[in-house]
């Protein structure tokens, strides 16, 4: 059977929350869930590591603003975590290139990366923190849950992350516009604060 399914899908999970999918992962080949999964994702300071890293990201991950900045931070590392643990898995099964498969991990990875990111940009400018911490969970638990139904299911698991993505990608197109009028209020009132304090100033 081709890895080609759990490749995408663990590309995708990879852009939302790449320590959950090297964790999940190294469970499910440490516990014989899945023979999919490479020895090297099994070793116990890998899943030690990525479990500290993953309670890292769900604690940053639901707090205004510092969701963004970790979001920034991690525009380089899910992707290339996206890539390699789909080298890794092609490299297991042999029915794909590891460089196919780090290209379709880490481009799918990107792409859902940045769904994320622009998503907690437009959510950031509501004033309220509930809704970080409400879509952070359900990242979380959606990372959890798709990633394994795909050790059941790949197929099912790589059309339900798809069409989740392509949905991410439009809803983003309509929240570009919002972000970027919370950027430029913001540049405003920035602006006239800067001019009111060079007013209200001690004289020279």
């Amino acid at each position: 059977m081709s890895v080609l399914p759990l490749v995408f899908t663990s590309g995708w999970a990879s852009g939302i929350n790449a320590y959950a999918v090297v964790l999940l992962l190294g469970i499910f080949g440490a516990t014989g869930l899945s023979d999919e999964v490479p020895e090297s994702l099994q070793r116990p300071e890998i899943l030690v590591t990525a479990g500290v890293l993953f309670l890292c990201e769900a604690v940053a991950d639901k707090i205004p603003y510092v969701d963004s900045v970790w979001d920034s931070v991690h525009t380089v590392i899910r992707p290339v975590s996206g890539a390699v643990v789909a080298a890794l898995l092609a490299g297991q099964s042999g029915s794909l290139s590891d460089l196919a498969a780090g290209a379709i991990g880490g481009s799918t990875a990107l792409a859902s990366h940045t769904v994320k990111a622009g998503t907690r940009m437009a959510i950031n400018t509501s004033p309220e923190p509930f809704s970080n911490i409400l879509m952070s969970t359900a990242e979380d638990l959606g990372v959890a849950g798709i990633l394994t139904f795909a050790m059941f299911n790949p197929e099912a698991a790589a059309i339900i992350a798809g069409v989740l993505l392509l949905a991410g990608l439009v809803v983003l197109f309509f929240l570009v516009s919002r972000i970027r009028r919370f950027r430029r209020r913001r540049a405003q009132r920035r602006e006239e604060k800067r001019l009111a304090a060079r007013v209200t100033g001690p004289p020279g």
